[in-house]
């Protein structure tokens, strides 16, 4: 019970008080969903991004070992998603709707938290978040864009849109200064940090600010692909995890901290995408909304379980 109160009162509550206040400002002023969005995709995420990995001490090893995991994971997810969709029969957008809502989980505003938690701070199980908290910021920036574009424009605009992604060329660039060993003027890194503390919350409002803007249907159709999304994310997810560790003979602080990163809700990133190229909005933030309320229990349980 005190992890779940904890769960309750450090995690959900926070992002639901966050949320609430972007339906209230909707509500009342009529936000720019689109603006925020852009913020959130070329500037704060971004600067988010570059000061974990800048700051963060990595291990080749580590490195190695979390990368086979991702990939392998990632593929497993997605061969789920599909399956979904077909059974589903799917078309247009809805397609790539449901695999963003599977794929993409909430590695950092979420995870890290939760990470803290679960394991009391310690650096080695951040260092594997931050890890996937990477990937999982690249994926939506690349195979996230292309997946709702793809019904409906060509290759070329689709790698033209990509190449204006600022996370592209923030991930390379913070690794590769780590490992030149150089460092950032004080005036550089300063914004930089300011800008990556108002990440989660302008990715919060901007959910916040969607939920307020769009018209709520509670028909069998919706609930049923909401809650196919939130069972794929939240409990597929971690039975996958636990069993990819388990095949990749991956034990002990790391393997816990892999389960821990894949049990995390549907990913804000879904709804910037789906706001931003009008692909299903609706659908993609009551599936963020859906899965961060259930991932209270079925976080709880995955924690509860860890096999350290």
């Amino acid at each position: 019970m005190d992890i779940f109160g904890h769960i309750l009162t450090h995690n959900i509550l926070p992002l639901a008080f966050m949320v609430a206040v972007g339906v209230v400002m909707q509500r009342i002023f009529r936000l720019d969903i689109k603006t925020l969005s852009k913020l959130n995709f070329y500037v704060f995420s971004p600067a988010m991004m570059f000061e974990l990995l800048f700051h963060t001490e990595i291990s080749l090893r580590m490195f190695r070992e979390v990368m086979i995991f991702f990939v392998l994971f990632m593929l497993l997810q997605y061969g789920l998603a599909e399956t979904a969709v077909r059974m589903r029969r799917y078309d247009g957008g809805m397609k790539s709707a449901m695999r963003n809502t599977v794929l993409f989980y909430n590695s950092a505003n979420y995870g890290i938290p939760i990470n803290q938690l679960a394991f009391a701070g310690n650096p080695v199980s951040l260092a594997v978040q931050v890890l996937i908290m990477m990937m999982q910021s690249l994926i939506p920036n690349t195979y996230g864009i292309y997946s709702v574009n793809a019904h409906k424009a060509d290759w070329r605009s689709i790698v033209r849109i990509i190449r204006t992604m600022p996370v592209i060329y923030v991930i390379p660039a913070a690794l590769l200064m780590r490992v030149c060993n150089v460092s950032l003027p004080e005036f550089v890194e300063t914004p930089i940090i300011y800008m990556s503390d108002a990440f989660i919350g302008t990715a919060l409002l901007t959910l916040g600010a969607q939920i307020g803007a769009m018209r709520w249907k509670f028909d069998r159709s919706i609930l049923q692909d909401v809650g196919l999304a939130s069972f794929l994310r939240l409990v597929a997810g971690p039975l996958l995890a636990w069993g990819l560790v388990a095949a990749l003979g991956i034990e002990g602080l790391t393997a816990s901290a892999l389960i821990v990163s894949s049990a995390v809700p549907t990913s804000l990133s879904s709804v910037l995408l789906a706001v931003e190229y009008d692909n299903e909005p609706d659908f993609a933030s009551q599936a963020v909304l859906a899965s961060t309320a259930l991932s209270m229990l079925t976080v709880t349980i995955v924690i509860f379980l860890l096999p350290i």
